[in-house]
């Protein structure tokens, strides 16, 4: 099979295991990372191939290919499984199962999509209330970032997880802005909503921000 999406999950908390599964498709390549393996039966998904150091997960000794990593290091399971995938020539990334309970993990995760982003690699993290991306300027054509929001989401934010952000127009929403600037020290672009009927057109450019459409 060839396949054209690596997905990586992680082992926080996943509820609703139909709505993350509706997110998969047939020829996705699916990375466990150590605890992550507790959610292959929920997602219904055999692994392409695992990843962990199984400090908070046995190892299932499936006859999966298994990358074994040492406990003191200086990347996450999740990092490394990212890495990976990069490495195996992937560009694109569904995240799932990588925010949760532990506040600096889901930080780091939250890092990933940004590094992704600056790598020319396109990202989407989901958990149970939200999908999360990051929407940039685009800086090798000189043009600003687009993003949209469907009228289906009941609520969206952006925030300024890099420094400042510049010339952030939004329209067709219950709070719009124009040329506006969010800074890491005040993030006010929180719980806005997109008018009924409509699609949130948000445009920035100069800079990124973190997209959190809820669910």
């Amino acid at each position: 099979m060839e396949y054209r999406r690596c997905v990586v999950i992680g082992g926080a908390a996943i509820s609703d295991y139909d709505r993350i599964r509706g997110y998969l498709r047939d020829d996705d390549f699916i990375i466990y990372c150590d605890s992550g393996l507790r959610h292959m039966e929920g997602l219904g998904r055999r692994p392409s191939l695992i990843v962990g150091d199984f400090d908070s997960h046995e190892n299932p000794h499936m006859d999966i290919e298994t990358i074994i990593l040492p406990v003191a290091k200086d990347d996450t399971d999740t990092v490394y499984a990212v890495r990976e995938g990069r490495k195996r020539g992937f560009t694109d990334f569904l995240l799932a199962g990588v925010f949760g309970a532990r506040l600096d993990h889901t930080l780091v995760n939250v890092y990933i999509l940004f590094d992704l982003e600056s790598s020319g690699c396109s990202a989407l993290a989901v958990d149970d209330y939200s999908e999360i991306e990051v929407i940039a300027e685009d800086e090798t054509a000189g043009e600003p970032g687009f993003a949209y929001v469907e009228d289906r989401y009941p609520f969206f934010s952006l925030l300024n997880m890099t420094g400042s952000a510049r010339g952030i127009t939004i329209r067709n929403a219950k709070f719009e802005v124009s040329d506006a600037e969010v800074t890491s020290n005040y993030q006010y672009a929180t719980s806005n909503e997109v008018i009924p009927g409509r699609t949130a057109e948000i445009s920035i450019r100069e800079g990124k921000l973190l997209l959190i459409k809820d669910i």
